[in-house]
């Protein structure tokens, strides 16, 4: 197949690209490469993918409709879309409200133009949601048949905006979609910005962090290939019926506390944190939790990392990465 990514220099999406590279899949990627963490991380990711020939890069902006009409006017063969660009970040999205809605809304809503103008071509849309949108719901595990009327951040607004806009594009153009909604992803090459990345920054280099709700939360910590194996599969799983849209969890189903998380990241680096105990961020949740049970019924998956194999591998990558 040929197929769209989108975010392709993202963490999600550079594993994603690899992996369908792997399955000899050709690639039309795109990605704005902004600065909202180090673009360095990004290029790199980038160049790593660009040795492959069936991977085809444009540094295009989601929210740019026309650029992205240059891309189906250069490769018409297009089949599959996996859109995972967006501006990520709960605490971001406080400081900089506007770029969301640029890139979660726009963007998304130009990716959903796109794949009604590939009409009957298109096989499956699959989208990036988010685990933000079940807020501090108090009901666990969160299923995909929860009410998420309540979201705590624009970040997550902005993510259940997408997939009522998605649902509609469905309705309405037969759009066969799938909005997956990630639970706290982590592992090598992963985002700066994410509390494991920063944790084993700050702690190899004896600055403090920050442990908010004095450590009382938990996380459905899940490893990268557990990710990219659930995207995988889907893809050849299109939804079918009148309204040929779902949306699907893909978490690890098994929360840890954050003060487990930080002590794995301690013994992985034999060193101790320097902890400064915070009280709960605005816009952060208290714990999340996934129900895959949905996404075990359309295929074969199984979460098979676990936290202490996920973050020693991070951390040994971190070491070669950094040279530390």
């Amino acid at each position: 197949m040929t197929i769209l990514v989108t975010g392709a220099a993202g963490f999600i999406g550079y594993y994603t690209c690899k992996a369908l590279l792997a399955g000899n899949h050709k690639i039309v990627a795109c990605d704005n490469l902004n600065p909202y963490y180090d673009v360095s991380l990004k290029q790199a990711r980038l160049n790593d993918l660009q040795s492959n020939e069936h991977f085809h890069f444009f540094e295009y902006d989601i929210a740019d409709l026309n650029s992205l009409n240059t891309i189906l006017d250069n490769h018409p063969d297009i089949s599959s879309i996996i859109h995972l660009a967006a501006q990520a970040g709960v605490r971001y999205s406080i400081e900089n409200p506007h770029s969301y809605a640029q890139s979660n809304l726009i963007g998304h809503l130009n990716i959903l133009e796109i794949a009604r103008n590939l009409d009957g071509q298109l096989k499956h849309l699959l989208y990036a949601s988010s685990s933000s949108v079940y807020g501090n719901s108090n009901k666990i595990p969160f299923s995909v048949s929860d009410p998420v009327n309540e979201p705590v951040s624009l970040y997550a607004a902005t993510k259940r905006s997408a997939e009522l806009m998605s649902y509609t594009y469905s309705k309405l153009y037969n759009i066969p979609a799938t909005g997956l909604r990630f639970f706290t992803v982590y592992g090598p090459f992963g985002r700066p910005d994410m509390a494991y990345f920063s944790f084993t920054k700050n702690i190899i280099e004896g600055t403090p962090i920050k442990v908010f709700n004095n450590g009382d939360l938990s996380r459905d910590f899940t490893y990268i290939d557990d990710i990219t194996d659930g995207i995988i599969k889907l893809l050849s799983v299109p939804p079918k019926g009148d309204i040929p849209h779902r949306i699907l969890n893909l978490g690890h189903n098994q929360p840890v506390r954050l003060m487990t998380f930080i002590e794995t990241i301690e013994e992985a680096l034999g060193k101790e944190a320097i902890k400064i105990m915070e009280p709960m961020a605005q816009g952060d949740v208290y714990q999340t939790y996934a129900d895959i049970s949905d996404t075990q019924a359309i295929i074969d998956y199984q979460p098979k990392t676990p936290i202490e194999t996920g973050l020693h591998s991070f951390v040994n990558w971190y070491k070669n990465y950094y040279g530390v």
